[in-house]
């Protein structure tokens, strides 16, 4: 049993504590579709994997063609959560959980997923729906004043019950505004759907798959809210929207068009190797059991393997999946990693020439190569493929690093200061780019590249948040 103490303010105190309260809280920023941490791009964990993010990549570039989205536009980045969500920050980047990577069985139903995070971007959702809040916002303090001004009158005539009721004015919008905001966010909800819709018939693409993952929230919000996801939640699935878009879903000619077999199994891949990083060995063990032999099953066990048993068995493994794919770079970026992490730099060195080789256009596997020739102290190889690894990829900040600890190991130190700063700047850390690239511009000659991107550095300053 708990106590509540009475409030004996007066009403017009108490009318002043609300307005402060009202204004204080987040209540106005109810309805933005992505948490705080996403609008900096700062405090999300993330994953960079060049496989997931080729494969993405291939999902999407008909996507964004058909919605006028530049390719080169909009940012997917992989947030390390198992659970099923995904979310537009800011107009031009879009955060998918690796959860709704592992629970979707079929590319059509990430695809599908995305082309309506897509709808946002291409509809403006995110910029209008600030603007609704800043609408509703000088609404609510118009009314509540007016409320207010009630009140005060009412404590002119001596009335505390007129008081009383002229609070409940004054907070009475607080409601109307927040379920005004929610319609208008369903609002957006269902043009995200009907343009991921057209996207999708664009691409001669099923939207079924985007319908059995909207079908199964539905299903978990009728079932337990105990079972709701985040997805369900911001993405709000009443019955009537479902009914909406699966008739939208069932007129597209390509309806019932699947995935390529490619397509599919490089999808089959991807979960694999998600399920191997981030399950428990035991959990990959009951999801991908030996008598399992498919080409993810064995990823995914070998990954499990490498990461908890002897280095030893685990290359053997790998060595089998090369063995089955001996193009795949993947494989080969695996058998690298593996030797990496276990302290043997030598070994791990052929077999990511060999992943680099086969994907020239991968910046992080040429990162981890350059990680590997420094551990082996070949410094003055390593510098070369760090510095392409991020001229093909300026976010990669453990390229940068990388690259600082080569330039420091050659005692280039002002080089190195301009790698620590641009690695600090891409992850968020602005006040630690700005002081260390400060440092970098002593000892880089003026004018040059060098000097030039460290004055950009240490002279920016981000944008106020909204």
């Amino acid at each position: 049993m708990t106590s509540r103490r009475a409030d004996r303010r007066t009403p017009l105190a108490r009318v002043r504590g609300a307005i402060a309260a009202l204004v204080a809280c987040g209540v106005f920023a109810a309805g933005l579709p992505a948490p705080a941490a996403a609008q900096s791009g700062r405090g999300l964990p993330v994953i960079r994997d060049a496989e997931i993010e080729d494969l993405l990549r291939d999902y999407m570039r008909p996507i964004f063609r058909a919605a006028g989205v530049g390719e080169g536009v909009v940012e997917i980045t992989i947030v390390n959560s198992r659970e099923f969500n995904a979310f537009v920050a800011d107009g031009r980047r879009i955060f998918v959980n690796a959860g709704a990577l592992m629970d979707a069985k079929t590319p059509n139903e990430v695809i599908g997923v995305l082309a309506h995070e897509t709808g946002h971007i291409a509809g403006g959702h995110l910029a209008r729906m600030r603007q609704q809040i800043d609408n509703m916002q000088t609404m609510a303090i118009a009314a509540m004043l007016l409320g207010a001004g009630a009140v005060g009158a009412a404590m002119v005539g001596g009335s505390r019950s007129a008081g009383d009721a002229a609070l409940g004015a004054v907070m009475g919008p607080q409601e109307i505004i927040r379920r005004s905001l929610l319609s208008y966010q369903r609002t957006q909800e269902e043009a995200a759907d009907r343009a991921a819709v057209s996207y999708l018939t664009k691409t001669k693409q099923s939207a079924k798959g985007m319908l059995v993952t909207f079908k199964r929230f539905a299903d978990q919000v009728a079932f337990s809210r105990r079972f709701i996801d985040p997805y369900a939640q911001s993405h709000p699935m009443p019955q009537d929207r479902i009914q909406n878009l699966e008739a939208l879903a069932q007129k597209s000619p390509y309806y019932d068009t699947a995935d390529s077999p490619v397509l599919q199994a490089r999808h089959d891949l991807m979960r694999a190797k998600l399920f191997g990083f981030m399950d428990t060995p035991d959990g990959v063990g009951r999801r991908y059991p030996p008598s399992d032999q498919s080409l993810p099953a064995r990823y995914a066990r070998a990954i499990a393997t490498y990461r908890s048993a002897p280095l030893q068995g685990a290359v053997a493994q790998i060595d089998g999946l090369i063995s089955a794919q001996p193009q795949n770079p993947y494989f080969h970026e695996l058998k690298g990693q593996a030797y990496l992490e276990n302290g043997r730099p030598k070994q791990a060195i052929p077999a990511l020439r060999r992943a680099v080789a086969l994907a020239p256009g991968a910046p992080l596997i040429r990162t981890m190569l350059g990680q590997a020739l420094i551990a082996d102290g070949q410094i003055d190889a390593a510098i070369p493929e760090l510095t392409k690894a991020v001229a093909r990829d300026d976010k990669n900040a453990e390229g940068y690093r990388q690259l600082a600890l080569a330039y420091a190991r050659k005692n280039r130190l002002p080089e190195a200061d301009l790698a620590t700063a641009q690695a600090a700047f891409v992850s968020g850390d602005y006040g630690t780019a700005r002081q260390i690239a400060a440092r970098a511009k002593v000892g880089l000659k003026p004018n040059t590249p060098g000097w030039l991107k460290a004055d950009d550095i240490a002279s920016y300053r981000p944008p106020a948040a909204n």
